[in-house]
């Protein structure tokens, strides 16, 4: 069984690729380096945003008073830390973006520009 990427607007598509081309650009060095720049990059942050994430919990159901210390006005230590998970969010989404663009578009593009033939 052969796989076909679907054909650009207005030209042919590219040529088939057998699953033995797929098997050969998995095991290549060019792929290896992108998995690495992928996983070096995703994994640790990941980590990092689960360990943040796990630690409000605990901080709400062990550290109530903490939590509920007052900042200023009625805006207490637990309201700034949950608004921080969103920032937070946002902001690993950002920079992956920024990571991918940099790093990992490029490093992919010429991976299927190799495997499709240079098309």
């Amino acid at each position: 069984m052969t796989t076909q990427a679907a054909p650009p607007p207005g030209g042919a598509g590219p040529a088939p690729v057998s699953p033995e081309e797929f098997a050969r650009v998995q095991q290549s060095p060019e792929f290896a380096e992108l998995r690495h720049s992928y996983r070096s990059f995703a994994f640790p942050l990941t980590v990092a945003f689960i360990a943040w994430y796990l630690l409000y919990v605990l901080l709400s159901n062990y550290a109530g008073g903490f939590m509920g210390t007052k900042l200023f006005g009625n805006i207490n230590v637990a309201l700034v830390l949950g608004l921080a998970q969103f920032a937070t969010t946002f902001l690993i989404a950002w920079l992956y973006s920024r990571h991918a663009n940099a790093k990992l578009d490029p490093k992919a593009r010429a991976i299927k520009n190799g495997l499709e033939g240079g098309a």
